[in-house]
């Protein structure tokens, strides 16, 4: 195997834009660290940080003959990273925006329980939409996260308006039902789902 010979960013960045492998090779050793850490701060996950470096540097090897000699090669990294960490969490706000906003609303209300923290309503929610069968989850996400007209759900899953209105009525009762024997409540399933 052939060493690792680079002493500089500038030598190892225009070794990485030609395509050198040991290049990219020793730049992730050098680098990977760092950014994971980084990362990790920020996103308090080791799977998301490890996702986030990953994206980083499949990034960097990608687009290695845009990389510009003339700059901070680490502030440009940090740069990268810092992006795909918004982009994490924009992503994970979008999933998350039905069930926040009217947690939110539920919340401001003094008939929630002390014993219940918001996250730990997101979690059981998260988790009793994960037991619904597929099918019934794929609809139910699709409506309440992606906010999809049940008749354009009906036209990409082939089945018709009537189905996904059924599917989206027993998911709400299911979730109604389990909710309540966790003394969570209807007045929480109210503001969760129903009230749109």
């Amino acid at each position: 195997m052939r060493k690792l010979s680079f002493h500089s960013d500038h030598h190892l960045i225009e070794n990485l834009r030609k395509g050198d492998p040991i290049a990219f090779e020793e730049v992730f050793s050098k680098y990977s660290n760092k950014l994971y850490q980084f990362s990790l701060s920020y996103l308090k996950s080791e799977a998301d940080a490890e996702e986030i470096v990953q994206d980083v540097f499949l990034k960097l090897w990608e687009k290695r003959k845009a990389i510009k000699t003339e700059t901070s090669f680490q502030s440009y990294l940090f740069t990268i990273t810092l992006n795909y960490i918004k982009r994490h969490f924009n992503r994970k706000a979008r999933a998350d925006k039905y069930k926040h906003e009217l947690a939110g609303q539920f919340f401001s209300n003094d008939q929630v329980e002390s014993s219940i923290s918001y996250q730990d309503l997101l979690n059981k929610l998260d988790r009793l939409i994960d037991r619904l069968p597929e099918k019934r989850k794929r609809i139910f996400i699709e409506r309440k996260q992606h906010e999809k007209p049940v008749k354009q759900i009906a036209e990409e899953l082939g089945i018709t308006p009537k189905t996904v209105e059924n599917q989206l009525t027993r998911a709400l009762n299911f979730l109604r039902s389990e909710l309540q024997k966790e003394n969570v409540g209807g007045f929480l399933f109210y503001h969760l789902f129903v009230r749109r």
